[in-house]
């Protein structure tokens, strides 16, 4: 696994609901690699930049390049491949399916891309022993804590060993011990695979121990 270079140029995004755009002529270069904290008040735009970069938004103009490849618009098959081939998402809220184990849901993410490979159970493996989940492979979601689902929401970010890493507030719905675990857990992960991971985050103690802090208040970010 290794890191992608990203950049935004002149991104424009409006929704049709709402008289002012989020982006407005909007940049940002990440290197590859690096570790960034995205920070800014709640409704200016920290999610939705997420989910353009990761394609599941449209944007009205401008470019996403990753690794200078530009990020699929408009095109939700290629817009799939795509992060099936380079993205791990983690969302403020765990959305593991109640119906199966916690190994079954690591490993969905390898099923639906139909690659799922023996060495790819042993990769799940390896990252819940790092991450000190392994004995809850046979549980089911509603057994777990907020910090167990946290820590197995970012296993499965890692299953497809994505060289892009998005996470909106993993430790958001945690308390102040708790996120600090799951934090250092992550700066674990991301010293010894070293992807290119974009954090948002409202705790500032955590933004500082980033690489570097991205926020979201300039003028042309709009307050949604």
């Amino acid at each position: 696994m290794h890191g992608l270079s990203l950049s935004v140029r002149d991104l424009h995004k409006r929704y049709t609901t709402l008289e002012y755009p989020v982006f407005k002529n909007f940049s940002l270069e990440v290197t590859a690699g690096s570790l960034c904290a995205i920070v800014g008040p709640s409704g200016i735009g920290k999610t939705t930049l997420l989910n353009c970069i990761a394609g599941i938004d449209c944007w009205d103009s401008g470019t996403i390049l990753v690794n200078k490849q530009s990020v699929p618009k408009n095109d939700p098959e290629a817009s799939a491949k795509y992060r099936c081939k380079s993205i791990g998402m983690s969302f403020q809220q765990p959305h593991l399916l109640p119906e199966f184990t916690i190994e079954e849901n690591l490993l969905m993410p390898l099923r639906i891309a139909g690659n799922l490979k023996k060495s790819d159970k042993a990769w799940i493996t390896k990252l819940s022993t790092t991450i000190g989940i392994n004995e809850l492979a046979n549980r089911l979601p509603e057994t777990l804590s907020g910090g167990q689902a946290a820590r197995v929401c970012l296993i499965r970010a890692l299953a497809n060993k994505p060289s892009l890493w998005l996470l909106d507030e993993p430790t958001g719905n945690l308390d102040s011990k708790t996120a600090e675990e799951v934090f250092r857990l992550l700066l674990n992960l991301h010293c010894e695979l070293r992807p290119t991971t974009l954090l948002v985050t409202h705790n500032i103690n955590i933004a500082k121990r980033c690489e570097r802090i991205i926020k979201l208040e300039d003028k042309n970010v709009i307050q949604l």
